[in-house]
């Protein structure tokens, strides 16, 4: 069974929203693991606008299926990452301005970047992933830079689905083909909704973990955050 991992970013988006503690970015992680979330996934990013530096520490200790943080290798993230120690961490290459995620690594042009940041991470016992698009050089590329998993950038997929046009998921099926035989776990995420986890997931093989957070969050404003939690996981087996 792919895993469901859920990003609450949103949570401490409608939290910051009014200031205080409401809703509890904590208790809303316990409860999504309680409701059977396999993951929680966070993306700090460096003007904290949902997910704090603070929140990620406060999250380390209680999280007990598996703690993903997502975010651009800079040396804040990297120090926080080693101090959180986390199950796994996604590096994304998005600019400090960027309202969300919108592109995957070039990992050839920054291969040797990458390869100096995921040794560092490995070096401490946390798995990784690149933040990839759906392109079979830049697979090739994740390879040789020693990353445990990539991450497939679903944008793609989610928009022409919407669409009604099913062809979009083709190029992730061979990309997570290539990835499989290259030896590469595989992840994805982004704009994966209710509408359209289970084509995808049928679709695509050998998926390890999606990771799932403004859709999902969305859903559960109308049924709930254990129904739609329950909902997904039906989904994904």
């Amino acid at each position: 069974m792919t895993k469901l991992s859920v990003n609450i970013n949103k949570i401490a988006t409608l939290r910051n929203a009014r200031g205080g503690n409401i809703p509890n970015v904590v208790e809303a992680a316990k409860k999504i693991e309680s409701f059977g979330g396999q993951g929680i996934t966070v993306h700090p990013r460096p003007d904290e606008r949902h997910i704090t530096y603070q929140d990620v520490r406060d999250l380390s200790p209680i999280v007990k299926t598996e703690f993903n943080i997502e975010g651009n290798p800079v040396a804040k993230f990297i120090n926080l990452v080693m101090e959180a120690k986390p199950a796994q961490v996604t590096l994304v290459p998005d600019a400090e301005d960027a309202i969300t995620s919108n592109a995957g690594w070039d990992t050839i042009k920054n291969k040797k970047f990458l390869q100096e940041v995921i040794q560092e991470f490995k070096d401490n016992g946390i798995r990784t992933s690149i933040f990839v698009d759906p392109d079979e050089k830049m697979i090739e590329g994740a390879a040789e830079t020693g990353t445990d998993r990539i991450e497939l950038y679903t944008e793609d997929f989610a928009v022409k689905f919407s669409k009604g046009d099913k062809t979009g998921v083709e190029p992730y099926t061979k990309c997570a083909e290539l990835a499989h035989q290259l030896g590469l776990g595989i992840n994805a995420g982004h704009d994966l909704s209710l509408n359209n986890i289970k084509f995808f997931n049928e679709q695509v093989p050998h998926l390890d973990e999606v990771s799932i957070g403004h859709a999902l969050i969305a859903e559960a404003l109308y049924m709930g955050l254990e129904t739609t939690i329950k909902k997904y996981l039906e989904l994904l087996k």
